[in-house]
C-alpha cells in the first residue's frame, strides 16, 4: 500500500486492511495545520480538521461502534453549547430516576455523564509504542437509552449510526460567539496557547482550519440531514434555547421519546429541569469549580458566560459585519439556515 494517501483515500480504507505500523505511516501523511486548545496540530481527515492525536480514536469509533436503535447521540461543533445540552438531555431522559436533590449532576460534570465517543470512549489508552492500536471499549453494559456525544461532522459518522434508528440531537451557535468562546477556551493557559492574537484565529477559523471544521460544512451537514430526516436529526440553535429554554426542552424531550406529560408540565417539571441545568446553576456546583474532565482544561473552563452576543466585546463592528456578510452570501446562501447574533 502506498503510504502517501489523501484523507479521502484513507476514508475508504477499512481499519482491518492494514496493520498498526502501516496506519501510523498513513496518518503521518495527512495534511496538517496549526492546532489550538492545547493541541499540537490538526490533520485533514475525511475533509475535516481533526485533532491529530485523536485520528486513531476516530477511525476506531467509525470501525467498531455499533449503534442501537434506542441510542441518543448529541452532536455539535466545539463551543456551541455542548455542555449545556448534555446536562439537559441527561436530566430529561433520567427524570424518573433522579430529582434535583439527588441528580448525578451534583457530583459529576455533564461530560462524564454523556461521554464523548472520540475523546473518551474510544480514547487511545492502549496505544503502544510505534503503534496506532486503539482499545475498543465494551459498551454492552450501558443501560438503554445510551447517551453519547461527538464533535464529528455527519458524513464521517459510522454507518451503523446513519443506518439505525438512533436519534441525533445537534446544537449550533452563531459563528461570532463560537469564535470568541473558542478563543477564550483555547487561550486560558497562555503557556500552552499557540495563538498570538484573535485576528490570527479569526483568519484560521474563516479558512476552516479549526478543530472539526470547516464550521460551515459541519453545521450544514446536520442541517440538511435534519431537513431530509426530521425523525433522525433534531437541529437546535443555541440562541433559540437561550430565548425560550422551556419550549426547547419540551421539543427535545418529545424528539428523544421522553415527552413530558400534562401533569409534569403543570407541576413545573420542565421549568425545574431548565433551571437546574442553567449555566448559573451548573457553574455554581462545586464539581464544576474544581478538577479536570480532560487534560489541560479545568472543569470550570466549560462555564464562562454562555450568553448571546458576547462577540461585541471582542470583535470590531467592521470585522463582525464582514464575517456576517460572508456567512450569508458565501456559506449559507440557498440553505435556508440563518443565525441570530444578538440576544
Amino acid at each position: 500500500m502506498n503510504p502517501i494517501q489523501s484523507s479521502v483515500e484513507l476514508a475508504r480504507i477499512n481499519e482491518n486492511e492494514f496493520d498498526d505500523q502501516q496506519k501510523v505511516v498513513v496518518l503521518s501523511q495527512l495534511p496538517k495545520t496549526k492546532g489550538f486548545l492545547g493541541l499540537s496540530s490538526l490533520s485533514l481527515y475525511q475533509g475535516f480538521w481533526c485533532p491529530s492525536k485523536i485520528v486513531p480514536n476516530v477511525i476506531s469509533f467509525q470501525t467498531h461502534f455499533q449503534a442501537h436503535d434506542q441510542d441518543i447521540i448529541l452532536a455539535s461543533k466545539p463551543k456551541s453549547g455542548t455542555t449545556w445540552l448534555k446536562a439537559l438531555v441527561f436530566s430529561i431522559v433520567n427524570r424518573a430516576r433522579y430529582t434535583p436533590s439527588n441528580t448525578p449532576l451534583l457530583i459529576s460534570n455533564p461530560h462524564q455523564l454523556v461521554p464523548f465517543l472520540e475523546f473518551t470512549l474510544f480514547a487511545d489508552h492502549a496505544i503502544h509504542k510505534n503503534s496506532a492500536a486503539v482499545k475498543v471499549p465494551d459498551l454492552s453494559g450501558i443501560p438503554s437509552p445510551r447517551l453519547f456525544s461527538t464533535h464529528i461532522p455527519y458524513p464521517s459518522l459510522p454507518e451503523s449510526v446513519k443506518n439505525s434508528k438512533c436519534r441525533i440531537v445537534y446544537i449550533c451557535r452563531n459563528p461570532l460567539d463560537v469564535i470568541v468562546s473558542s478563543w477564550h477556551f483555547g487561550t486560558q493557559d497562555r503557556t500552552r496557547s499557540q495563538w498570538t492574537n484573535m485576528e490570527e484565529y479569526v483568519d484560521k477559523f474563516w479558512k476552516g482550519e479549526a478543530a472539526f471544521g470547516p464550521f460551515w460544512d459541519h453545521v450544514l451537514s446536520y442541517w440538511r440531514e435534519s431537513l431530509e430526516k426530521p425523525e433522525k436529526v433534531l437541529f437546535l440553535r443555541y440562541e433559540d434555547m437561550k430565548e425560550d429554554t422551556v419550549a426547547q426542552v419540551k421539543r427535545i424531550a418529545e424528539f428523544v421519546g421522553f415527552r413530558f406529560s400534562d401533569e409534569e408540565e403543570s407541576g413545573g417539571v420542565v421549568r425545574q429541569i431548565s433551571e437546574m441545568c442553567s449555566l448559573k446553576s451548573l457553574k455554581d456546583l462545586e464539581v464544576n469549580k474544581t478538577g479536570k474532565f480532560m487534560p489541560n482544561f479545568e472543569n470550570k473552563s466549560y462555564f464562562r458566560k454562555g450568553g448571546v452576543g458576547d462577540w461585541v466585546n471582542h470583535l470590531s463592528a467592521s470585522l463582525a459585519k464582514r464575517i456576517i456578510s460572508k456567512v450569508n452570501e458565501e456559506k449559507l446562501k440557498g440553505s435556508g439556515l440563518t443565525f441570530k447574533y444578538e440576544s
